[in-house]
């Protein structure tokens, strides 16, 4: 086996992994330690090379785990593949780095929760998961705070990622009061663009496709109406839809299904240019 980039990696045992699940634990400079992995390797991810991986982003309070264990998004999307709706990919769902109630995925504290997702989880992958490779296309999404990481580093990073997605999305960083009990002044000291629509400005003609989504009954529906609106107004493309629900597992259990089949839609489509 070639050298890996990183000092240390841990894999979990196929012996014992299940459900497809499979985990695993790097050592990164860009988080001063170790950060957590949970991915999901289909079976029909054998004998294929390049495969797409997809990259979902945990809210508040979560960690590597949630999106397959409380979101079942591993099985949403096997029953895809199985259906015929989508092609062979892998699911990424890494930890965001475990700061506070949330890290807000970007460099605060000296560390750099941003370069941890755009950079390490790709690479660890594409060194570790057969099937995955350094050119493999990659999308993003998320809840929550996830939406929030996903929006933004699809935006800061654009020419990184083929589509983004965002479920209950925080859209600013003031909103981040809502759910962690750490000050926002804590967050701010090293960010640029703390607002979603900042970050989509800055690189408006490099941007990725994007889809967002909100429960009506949501805390935060205001918020994704405005950044609908705003990037309406900016002439940026996009597609925002709204559905029945809160800010609920049983929400981001439905949806995340629209954004496999968008992730799995932009692939194909950038395949066939």
């Amino acid at each position: 086996m070639s050298k890996s980039s990183f000092r240390t990696i841990e894999i979990s045992d196929p012996n014992f992994e299940q459900a497809g699940l499979r985990f695993m634990t790097i050592k990164t400079p860009n988080l001063l330690g170790r950060g957590d992995i949970c991915l999901f390797v289909p079976s029909q991810a054998e004998d294929h090379e390049h495969l797409p991986l997809y990259i979902l982003l945990h809210g508040v309070y979560g960690s590597a785990w949630a999106w397959a264990l409380k979101g079942a998004a591993h099985q949403t999307f096997q029953q895809l593949l199985d259906e015929g709706f989508v092609q062979p990919a892998v699911i990424a769902m890494p930890s965001d780095g475990l700061w506070g109630d949330g890290s807000a995925y970007f460099t605060h504290h000296q560390m750099a929760f941003d370069k941890w997702i755009v950079e390490d989880v790709p690479l660890a992958i594409a060194e570790n998961i057969a099937g995955t490779s350094t050119v493999s296309p990659l999308c993003i999404g998320g809840l929550s705070m996830g939406g929030y990481g996903a929006l933004s580093l699809g935006s800061r990073f654009p020419s990184h990622f083929r589509a983004i997605s965002g479920h209950s999305s925080i859209t600013r960083l003031a909103q981040m009061a809502q759910f962690v009990e750490e000050p926002l002044s804590a967050y701010a000291e090293e960010c640029q663009t703390p607002n979603v629509i900042d970050s989509m400005l800055a690189n408006k003609d490099q941007l990725p496709a994007i889809r967002f989504d909100c429960g009506v009954s949501d805390e935060l529906i205001h918020a994704n109406r405005s950044l609908h609106q705003e990037m309406t107004a900016a002439d940026i493309p996009h597609h925002y839809q709204e559905y029945p629900g809160g800010h609920e597992w049983p929400y981001w259990q439905e949806h995340v299904r629209k954004t496999f089949l968008f992730f799995d839609q932009q692939i194909k489509k950038s395949s066939s240019k």
